[in-house]
């Protein structure tokens, strides 16, 4: 199980990144660079690719509707390039509050637009010219949609990979099939063991019935909290807050991808209240709403014995990466903790 790390940044980013060096001692093997409606990504991503050696470095998430298909493709080779190969494209639909609200664009065919994508990187990447007529995109423009001057073009420079991994932020069960069957990895959020077998697995499992052969097994990458203690109870109440805020703010209702998930892991009731709470301005109700079951069994945050009996129920839900945030005040218990459950990982 490979242990990774979205990279946070509330102690001042270049802080951070000097860290990841102790973070690379300690075992951690990726860091995640989120975008959201933030600084990008992609600034920070070289920047830490200048700064490690053995790190893997990924997105976490590009967003499918704010670059093209081909500047997806090019960046992702230029961040391979300067990482010397150590690169993974996290890419990602967001949700229509985010692509139409900060990008003005609609969002529109998110299962559609990821696959023709996915299919335009590979091209650029084995720099063939490119050449798509799809239902989306379509490269080159045709001559009726533009000046008539557009040809086929394949990339400059030969790329350190011809195949860099792609990972594909899905919980909706149409947009898991189609990552089993296309993607290097798929990462869902607020991976609950228990349930993620009755919520995902005829997905993946109609994905992986038409995966290409040449691809290799899929990569889970499972995202949770971190603290290992007899006296950490008290952080999982930290854990809350970012509950609600997806399952009640992060869409309207009707169009909450997160509240949904909720709702199929088995806590409709309990959904619909935390999403009318959230939505009325009562943020701490909504996080006080959020069922203990759900902040436990999401989170690695308990005694040494609990995080090794959630790593096994994890491991055994079918997770291959597991990305921590440390809960700890120093930078040196952060490092501990990626120690730790690296060690226990392993055991």
């Amino acid at each position: 199980m490979r242990i990774g790390m979205p990279l946070t940044y509330s102690g001042g980013f270049t802080e951070t990144v000097a860290e990841l060096a102790e973070y690379e001692k300690a075992g951690l093997d990726i860091v995640f660079v989120p975008e959201a409606y933030s600084f990008d990504a992609v600034s920070q991503l070289g920047f830490i690719a200048a700064r490690t050696e053995r790190l893997q470095i990924a997105s976490g998430i590009l967003q499918i509707y704010t670059r093209t298909p081909s500047l997806t493709a090019m960046t992702a080779a230029g961040l391979d390039y300067v990482s010397g190969g150590r690169f993974t494209l996290g890419i990602g639909a967001s949700g229509p509050q985010v692509i139409e609200g900060f990008h003005g664009v609609p969002y529109t065919a998110p299962l559609g637009r990821t696959r023709e994508l996915v299919d335009i990187c590979r091209q650029v990447w084995r720099r063939e010219r490119v050449e798509h007529q799809g239902r989306h995109y379509q490269i080159p423009l045709p001559a009726e949609q533009g000046t008539g001057l557009g040809k086929s073009l394949k990339l400059i420079n030969h790329p350190v990979r011809e195949r860099i991994p792609i990972v594909i932020a899905a919980i909706g069960p149409k947009n898991v099939a189609m990552t089993a069957e296309i993607a290097e990895g798929w990462e869902p959020l607020f991976f609950l063991p228990e349930e993620a077998s009755a919520v995902w697995g005829d997905s993946l499992a109609q994905g992986r019935a038409r995966r290409d052969p040449s691809l290799p097994e899929l990569d889970v990458v499972v995202a949770a909290p971190l603290a290992i203690g007899d006296d950490v109870e008290g952080m999982l109440d930290g854990v809350r807050p970012m509950l609600a805020l997806y399952i009640g703010g992060m869409g309207a209702k009707g169009r909450n991808f997160y509240n949904d998930l909720a709702k199929r892991y088995g806590f409709e009731a309990e959904a619909e209240l935390i999403q009318d709470l959230y939505l009325d301005g009562k943020k701490e109700g909504a996080a006080a709403a959020v069922p203990d079951d759900l902040v436990r069994k999401t989170s690695l945050i308990g005694s040494e014995g609990y995080v090794r009996e959630r790593l096994a129920a994890m491991r055994e839900a079918g997770a291959t990466t597991l990305n921590v945030t440390p809960l700890a005040g120093t930078s040196q218990q952060r490092v501990r903790l990626i120690e730790q459950v690296r060690e226990l990982a392993e055991s």
